[in-house]
């Protein structure tokens, strides 16, 4: 899973979801890419599960690249938990994603490969998103 290796400080404000992406809105590396139409979090999991997806419907064919990496930390409280107490312990890692930004590129694949890799990794998501190619950005 992917979280990072050290942090200044071990919590984080849960922060306001809002605007558009300034950065990582077009292709760098690759010819296809996977765009986000929506605020929101991605778990670690979700990151690994798409990931995973990707690799395997492309037969592990051409080149992938991550663009998005789980730097904010999240904790969850138990069930049966009553109000107040502070904030529960760190439990998982999200990328905090806006409208616009590219999550994941793919490049040395047909264009129907990449399609159907992405749109089955778009499954695995939370956020609606679509895909992209170089052509048409």
């Amino acid at each position: 899973m992917l979280q990072p290796a050290r942090r200044k400080y071990r919590k984080e404000f849960r922060g306001s979801m809002g605007g558009v992406a300034t950065r990582s809105t077009m292709l760098s590396f690759g010819e296809y890419g996977i765009k986000v139409e929506e605020c929101g979090w991605l778990s670690a999991n979700e990151i690994e599960s798409a990931r995973r997806t990707i690799t395997h419907a492309t037969k592990r064919v051409g080149k992938f690249f991550l663009r998005v990496f789980p730097h904010k930390p999240i904790g969850h409280k138990t069930p049966g938990a009553r109000m107040g107490s502070g904030k529960s312990d760190v439990s998982g890692y999200v990328a905090v994603v806006k409208p616009g930004q590219i999550l994941m590129e793919l490049s040395g694949v047909s264009r129907e490969l990449a399609a159907e890799a992405i749109r089955l990794a778009g499954h695995k998501l939370s956020v609606k998103t679509k895909f992209i190619a170089k052509d048409n950005d």
